[in-house]
């Protein structure tokens, strides 16, 4: 072999050395992958190629000029996920704690730039201590140049952000931009500003898993989408959430075989749903019974459990799928929810997935903490977003659909394309008992104390055998049908084999404003 080939096998063999042996050791024995182990368990076998392997730091100041790793820090390239292709980059916690330089951002931000080009998703495998303090402001330049191209590739191609140990300081946003955000239990850790300076500054006392750990992030910020136990399994996750979804914009979903749930299940489907309105249930068994068995993946699962939004497949369709739950806070729509469904819709509507709406909701949550927190814009999300999407839109009102939430919870007036209900539906401005004490306070205060309640019981029957029903709304075309239960999947089926290649005009723009 000639002296430029050893030279060349000895250069790639550092390559593959990380911050050295002790280092990866160390990694390994508290659980973790290495990235490079990580982009392995990731892409398909044998697929990845790595690019900007022999990149160092430029810097000479504070002793770096004698610890020139090669990649410095980060691992970068391309692969397929059954055998698609995929852009890919994975910090290397063994080199500098996967501190974030100048040379280290440029290479993510080659990667991403690369991603663009060739219309394809990027996934970020994130394991660092935050921007090198070394290289200062060249540091924070490079967030910023990474944070530039998470904003131009928003609804080009996916982003998902995996976070595999810290994330801290000005790090946090990339994930945030991404579309999804899935965390490792236990390891993962993400904050702007950590523990000590909190206690400095507010006084306050919190552990860094208290503060910023997967289970705070998945359901009490809204931050993480998912949260797993291992890194293993959110490689897998990232593999399956990939399967649904097209390359870029400007692809459609990709199909598979249709699944079809078991014979008794349309026949179930009106047992479900109790007869007393007020009774809750769980849409997940509703969900169940119509789209294709094991194909929900439920998005956001622990965060504003009022709410349901995952992704789906209808007859081996990818779609997206929105869900009212009754059984947590009786469906209502609050802060939380309206902002979780929002960007659901808005992120289904970007990469041309249709969205299926299941409707159980008696309206928004009311209360000074929800007022005061400006339920008004965050509803007007969800509305705006509904609006706004030109995938084909179907909704299935299955009970409640109560007042301002029943335009919201994507309407014919907000661009529904196929609306359905049961008979079951109730669609009014509000439930039996508010509507009476509204239309009839008269009647019933002049009438005899011993008639007071027996006079109410009855104008509240009444008014719900003649209002609390689908059919008003049919009547004037608000609605497409009312459907026998067990016809759901079917008619759901039809329309959107008929909505595929639905073709919808918009006025001409740069960009609307959504609430915030």
């Amino acid at each position: 072999m000639s002296v430029a080939f050893e030279r060349w096998r000895l250069r790639r063999e550092r390559t593959k050395e990380g911050g050295g042996a002790d280092r990866v050791a160390k990694h390994r024995a508290a659980g973790k992958l290495t990235a490079r182990e990580r982009l392995e368990g990731f892409f398909d076998p044998g697929t990845f190629v790595e690019t900007g392997a022999f990149v160092v730091h430029r810097v000479n100041t504070f002793g770096l000029d004698e610890r020139r790793i090669p990649g410095d820090g980060v691992v970068t390239g391309w692969g397929e996920v059954d055998g698609r292709p995929v852009c890919a980059f994975a910090q290397d916690a063994t080199v500098f704690g996967g501190a974030l330089g100048e040379a280290h951002a440029e290479k993510i931000a080659r990667t991403m730039e690369l991603a663009q080009k060739a219309g394809v998703p990027i996934v970020g495998l994130d394991d660092s201590g935050g921007a090198r303090i070394q290289e200062g402001v060249m540091s924070l330049g490079g967030y910023g140049d990474v944070f530039f191209r998470n904003v131009l590739l928003s609804g080009v191609v996916p982003q998902v952000s995996v976070i595999l140990g810290p994330c801290a300081g000005g790090a946090v946003y990339s994930p945030a931009i991404t579309d999804f955000v899935i965390m490792v239990q236990g390891q993962a850790q993400m904050f702007i500003t950590g523990p000590d300076v909190i206690q400095a500054v507010t006084g306050e006392k919190v552990t860094m898993e208290e503060l910023g750990g997967a289970a705070t992030h998945g359901s009490v910020s809204g931050v993480s989408h998912f949260s797993v136990p291992s890194d293993a399994e959110a490689l897998a996750l990232v593999r399956r959430v990939l399967g649904y979804l097209p390359l870029n914009n400007l692809e459609e979903p990709p199909a598979g075989a249709p699944q079809e749930p078991p014979d008794t299940a349309a026949a179930e489907l009106s047992r479900i749903v109790p007869e007393d309105s007020n009774d809750p249930y769980d849409v997940h068994e509703v969900l169940r019974r119509v789209l294709d068995p094991e194909s929900f993946l439920e998005v956001h699962g622990a965060w504003a459990g009022n709410i349901l939004v995952g992704l789906a497949r209808l007859g081996g369709r990818p779609i997206g799928v929105v869900a009212n739950q009754p059984k947590v806070l009786a469906g209502t729509l609050d802060i939380a929810a309206s902002t979780k469904a929002a960007r659901f819709v808005r992120f289904c509507d970007a990469f041309n997935l249709p969205l299926v709406t299941f409707v159980d909701v008696p309206g928004f949550l009311p209360g000074t903490g929800q007022e005061y927190g400006g339920i008004i814009r965050h509803g007007a999300k969800l509305l705006y977003a509904y609006a706004e999407a030109t995938v084909p839109k179907l909704t299935l009102i299955l009970r409640k659909a109560y007042g301002g939430a029943y335009d919201v919870m994507c309407s014919k007036h907000l661009g529904g394309d196929l609306n359905l209900a049961w008979p079951t539906a109730e669609i009014a401005v509000m439930g039996a008992e508010g509507a009476v004490n509204i239309l009839f306070r008269r009647e019933i205060e002049g009438a005899a104390p011993a008639e007071k309640e027996k006079l109410r019981t009855k104008l509240i029957g009444e008014y719900r055998a003649e209002f609390l029903n689908p059919y008003l709304a049919a009547e004037r075309g608000y609605l497409d049908d009312v459907i026998d239960p067990a016809e759901s999947r079917s008619r759901l089926l039809r329309g959107l084999a008929l909505l595929g290649p639905k073709r919808e005009d918009r006025p001409g723009r740069k960009h609307g404003n959504i609430p915030l």
